[in-house]
């Protein structure tokens, strides 16, 4: 009898867990409130992070903790009515950020990361859409000629790991990307990362993929899961759905559904906010650029240019706050001659545990529940090895990569 699945979100790690799954011959139902791709992994930079290797809470953050605090920095805006709503996971947090802990994360992060423009290319080439796909690196950019000595110890730190990057002055800058004012001294190109031109649309078309290969996909805010037999049951605004084994893959709502079973993932979010310009005619950029001191990403879209803001670690479904996207828009248009505003501005979530890890693997005590979440900023990069390495532990296989440093245990008891 062919096993059965239910996967619970349809963003980019959860359609990609059903593709590993069905690939392995399980009749898959992929269930989600909005069509796939329209929440965190329609939001993001599209960039395929292959040198992202660093967790969030490294041991630097301790010397920037004080420049953080009072919301004038771009990188983060912190509520704190939130901070002291949940003060233990933000103190675990930045405990997970000692030194003794870095070694071990980073080379998790690698392992999790080495492969992704990879494992997209060749799912953009099944899914028939190679055309959104750039292997032209991505650029980081500092504003100040102290940016020069960062540049040096970042590519220093890349080599170290077998990750190539090139060390840029303000001509070498020009010469990549000449489009752009010359306010940068200094940059770092990392040949090796691979962006998309809509991150939306390539979860999209994988989730069509899914769908032509035989895949069902329910559209339906998920209101509760239980154990039902030997299986499992999602309950949904549009009736009950049953499956030998679930897999929850709802990114920041995950712990809502799984909190009713007794489960606390130690799950939380970081906010973020994108909009899309108009560029000035007869300019353009040929992949994302990074400006380290303004804290946006700027890369090339399909609907202009998306520029993305830093860290709002307020309450997850709490009203916009767009002091940090005014910032970066402001930033962006003193790097590179921009245009109108096109369209609204976007707010997302991303969710985030306190080792900066995901959470992949079997939840304790509860045979047949999977959980795969927790992926932070690089969940679109990492949703097909995360996809990969469920499947495989589903089905008795070795994943392809170890997954102990992802294990549920570290945070569910």
């Amino acid at each position: 009898m062919t096993r059965t699945a239910l996967v619970l979100g349809a963003g980019m790690v959860g359609v990609s867990c059903a593709l590993a799954l069905q690939k392995r011959g399980i009749a898959v139902t992929l269930i989600d409130r909005k069509a796939p791709g329209r929440e965190t992994s329609y939001g993001n930079a599209g960039v395929l992070a292959a040198s992202s290797i660093v967790p969030l809470n490294n041991p630097s953050l301790y010397a920037k903790i004080t420049g953080y605090l009072g919301n004038r920095h771009p990188a983060l805006n912190l509520s704190w009515a939130r901070a002291f709503s949940r003060p233990g996971w933000l103190l675990r947090f930045l405990w997970e950020a000692r030194p003794s802990q870095a070694k071990a994360r980073i080379a998790a992060l690698q392992a999790l990361t080495a492969s992704t423009v990879e494992r997209h290319r060749v799912l953009m080439a099944e899914a028939g859409v190679s055309h959104r796909l750039r292997e032209t690196g991505t650029l980081k950019l500092w504003r100040s000629e102290a940016g020069h000595e960062a540049a040096r110890a970042e590519h220093d730190f890349l080599e170290r790991h077998g990750i190539e990057s090139q060390v840029l002055d303000r001509q070498g800058i020009s010469g990549v990307e000449p489009g752009l004012n010359p306010i940068f001294p200094a940059g770092l190109l990392i040949p090796c990362v691979g962006s998309v031109d809509s991150p939306g649309a390539v979860t999209e078309a994988y989730a069509a993929l899914f769908a032509q290969r035989g895949g069902r996909i329910e559209q339906a805010a998920i209101t509760g899961l239980a154990r039902n037999g030997k299986g499992w049951r999602a309950s949904t605004a549009a009736g009950a759905f049953e499956a030998d084994l679930v897999v929850v893959a709802l990114g920041p709502w995950s712990g809502d559904l799984l909190k009713p079973l007794g489960l606390d993932p130690k799950l939380d979010v970081e906010r973020g906010y994108h909009r899309h310009l108009k560029p000035d005619a007869g300019t353009g950029l040929s992949r994302p650029i990074y400006d380290v001191d303004g804290a946006y990403y700027m890369a090339p879209m399909e609907q202009g240019f998306r520029v993305t803001s830093g860290v709002d670690l307020s309450f997850r479904d709490a009203a916009d706050e767009h002091r940090q996207i005014d910032g970066a828009t402001a930033a962006a248009r003193e790097a590179f001659p921009l245009g109108e505003v096109v369209g609204e501005t976007w707010r997302g979530a991303r969710p985030t545990l306190p080792d900066s890890l995901p959470m992949i693997g079997e939840a304790p005590r509860n045979p047949g529940l999977w959980l795969a979440f927790g992926n932070q900023h690089i969940g679109f990069s990492t949703g097909p090895i995360t996809g990969e390495i469920i499947a495989a532990m589903v089905c008795n296989e070795k994943p392809p990569i170890d997954p102990t440093p992802f294990r549920p245990e570290r945070y569910i008891g």
